[in-house]
Order: structure tokens, then C-alpha cells, then sequence
């Protein structure tokens, strides 16, 4: 209990600490451990997809993953630190009612126990990233065999090459896009502890919203893919342009 509490202030304090008084330090630690794993595996991209191509991809897609839900924490937080202002001792600080459930023997001071939400930046989140890098992981090897299916139904060739990448981004956006939306929400909703009630309301409030902005970004980005990148870089590439989509689809999901 005593361990678990000194945890507790000490991921407290780690959030509360900003670069410059900007960036939330920690969100910006794990962004770097983040960008440095994906360095290294880039470095020898080419090496580990002739070894093991799906496993490359997997691992590819969940640091991406991660580094996509990264970026929507600390939007997060630096917005919600630019609205909050400061004001008295409040009780609605839920970490810290936490910690005082865990210390009731040995209360602390009000101001030490509770600080004042309205200033603390949102804690980040572990699980929300564990998550996000989970789905990237499990989701790779349909997204990989989708694209190796649209490469053998529709092949580019030197004579021709507008006509079957149209084909590919017509498939993938009125088959693939409507599928993969629906299984993020859902398996992020059961992932959170939901059940089937809570994944229907979470589709209803949604599924149309986030499919209408997917047809607003992906059409081109496919284009772009299909017609230009090799099948071993369609996957990375699609990933790589989707942190920003990603991100989109994080904040989309913790969104109340």
C-alpha cells in the first residue's frame, strides 16, 4: 500500500512538471523512447521485412500506433492546461480521492492531498497507450493480407497503372474503411471494459462522423499509395501519414 501510494504522488508529480512550461515532460519522455524505437527499426527496415514481413509489420504499426495516441495525449493536455485557471482546493480530483482511499490511517493536509485540479494537467495514460499499440499490433496482419489481396486482384504494371491503383482505393474505401472503423470503436470500447451496450452507443455517436472525415483524407492518401509505394512500404507509409489520423481517432475516442 505504502509502494502503491509513493507511486501514486510520484507519476503526480512527473505530470505536473512541463517543458518551458508547454510541454508536459513526461508525454514528451515517452514520445522520444517512442521516436528512438522507431528509428532503430527503420534503420533496418528492409533487413527484417525479408526475415520476417509480418512480424516487421506488426511491431511497425504498434510503435506508430503509439506515437499517433502520444500525440493526442499531449494535445490534450497543453489545450486543457491553456483552459484551466486557477482557483481553490477542489474535491473532484479523482487521483487524489484514490490516494486518499489508500492512506486513510494517515491523511494528509488537504492542500497536499488534493491540489487544485482545475491547474493539473490530465495524467497520461498508460493503458489508453497500451491500448492504441495493442490494436496497431493485431490489426497489422489484416491490414497487410488486405493489401496483398488488392496487389493480386488488381496488378499495376508499366502499361498499366492509373485504372488498377483507382480500383485498389475504390475497394479499400468502400470495403476496407467502413470495416476498420467499426473494429476500432469496438474493440477500443471492449478494451476500456464496455460491453455490448456501451459499443452500440459508441457506434451510434461515432461511426457516421469519423467515416464522413475518413472519405475527406484517405482517398488521397491511397491514391498516392497504390500508385507510388511499394507493396513492403504500403503499410508503414499508410501508417506513418495515419499518426495524424491516429491521433484524430484517440482524441475521437476519449472524447465523452
Amino acid at each position: 500500500m505504502t509502494w502503491e501510494l509513493n507511486r501514486r504522488r510520484f507519476i503526480r508529480a512527473v505530470n505536473s512538471k512541463y517543458i518551458y512550461g508547454r510541454l508536459p515532460l513526461l508525454h514528451t519522455i515517452v514520445l522520444l523512447i517512442e521516436m528512438a524505437l522507431l528509428a532503430r527499426l527503420t534503420a533496418r527496415f528492409n533487413a527484417h521485412y525479408n526475415e520476417r514481413p509480418l512480424m516487421t509489420m506488426m511491431v511497425t504499426n504498434s510503435i506508430l500506433g503509439g506515437i499517433a495516441d502520444t500525440v493526442a495525449q499531449t494535445i490534450t493536455a497543453v489545450r486543457e492546461r491553456a483552459v484551466r485557471k486557477p482557483g481553490g482546493v477542489t474535491k473532484d480530483d479523482s487521483f487524489a480521492i484514490e490516494i486518499h482511499e489508500l492512506d486513510e490511517k494517515n491523511p494528509f493536509l488537504d492542500r497536499d492531498l488534493i491540489p487544485d485540479s482545475k491547474s493539473l494537467p490530465p495524467p497520461f495514460d498508460f493503458e489508453r497507450l497500451t491500448r492504441f499499440m495493442a490494436y496497431g499490433f493485431c490489426m497489422a496482419p489484416v491490414q497487410f493480407r488486405w493489401f496483398k489481396l488488392l496487389e493480386r486482384m488488381f496488378p499495376i504494371t508499366k502499361g498499366s497503372a492509373f485504372v488498377p491503383a483507382m480500383k485498389r482505393v475504390a475497394c479499400d474505401q468502400l470495403i476496407f474503411a467502413p470495416f476498420g472503423v467499426g473494429v476500432f470503436f469496438t474493440a477500443m470500447t471492449i478494451a476500456e471494459g464496455g460491453g455490448r451496450r456501451a459499443v452500440a452507443h459508441k457506434l451510434r455517436d461515432m461511426y457516421i462522423p469519423t467515416l464522413k472525415a475518413n472519405y475527406v483524407v484517405w482517398p488521397a492518401v491511397q491514391v498516392i499509395n497504390f500508385r507510388l509505394m511499394p507493396v513492403q512500404f504500403q503499410l508503414p507509409f499508410v501508417s506513418t501519414v495515419g499518426i495524424a489520423w491516429t491521433a484524430y481517432l484517440s482524441l475521437t475516442n476519449a472524447s465523452d
